[in-house]
């Protein structure tokens, strides 16, 4: 099997933890074998920048700041584990990676998007995904799933105009990059939302 590189995107509370496992699972029994991983975070170093962004106790934190410090957890991540894993073969199963920056830091924050393709050259030059799944939701059904966790990040802490900022993001870059993006209906139950990413890689990871 030829390894591909696989994300994972969408919105608080899309679900996209609990299809992980189930694409992985499905990769290996039709042949790859599968690095999952995450963002920010994804190795020790990048962990740590994930807990100051998502988790830390630093309010005063700018968003030039916040996009900075995830394209470097990305940085060290696609250096460490991705680029390494897809040399030697492997097909990388990733949850987020620099469209959620797009999203978020674009989106949401509303910095500029020249910045933020700035720091996508830097930290990744020519890696993109070979396939990216967006897990869309309803912003309010999004957020009653994840605050139903009890563990609040910064970015579920956002106002509701944010959120719908980052949805609509999300759905342009998918409407402008077609080949690349695969959109699912995220609101239903999860066998259901299964069934849409199962009939997808059916067709494109055999």
């Amino acid at each position: 099997m030829e390894p591909m590189f696989i994300t994972l995107e969408g919105g608080e509370g899309a679900g996209k933890s609990s299809q992980m496992d189930r694409m992985a699972q499905w990769l290996e029994r039709h042949g790859h074998r599968v690095v999952t991983t995450r963002e920010p975070g994804g190795t020790p170093l990048a962990e740590l920048i994930r807990d100051v962004v998502l988790h830390g106790e630093h309010p005063e934190m700018g968003p030039m700041t916040e996009l900075l410090l995830i394209f470097a957890a990305r940085a060290q991540h696609v250096h460490e584990l991705i680029r390494p894993s897809l040399s030697a073969g492997k097909t990388v199963l990733c949850d987020r990676f620099s469209d959620a920056s797009f999203a978020y830091q674009g989106g949401g924050r509303q910095l500029p998007v020249q910045d933020i393709s700035a720091c996508e050259a830097l930290a990744h030059s020519d890696l993109q995904p070979d396939l990216t799944f967006l897990l869309d939701v309803p912003v309010g059904l999004g957020l009653s799933r994840a605050r139903g966790r009890g563990s609040d990040d910064r970015f579920e802490s956002e106002s509701l105009a944010f959120l719908e900022r980052v949805r609509q993001t999300y759905l342009e870059r998918a409407k402008e990059q077609p080949a690349r993006f695969e959109i699912i209906d995220a609101s239903q139950d999860e066998a259901t939302v299964w069934a849409q990413i199962q009939a997808v890689l059916e067709r494109r990871a055999r």
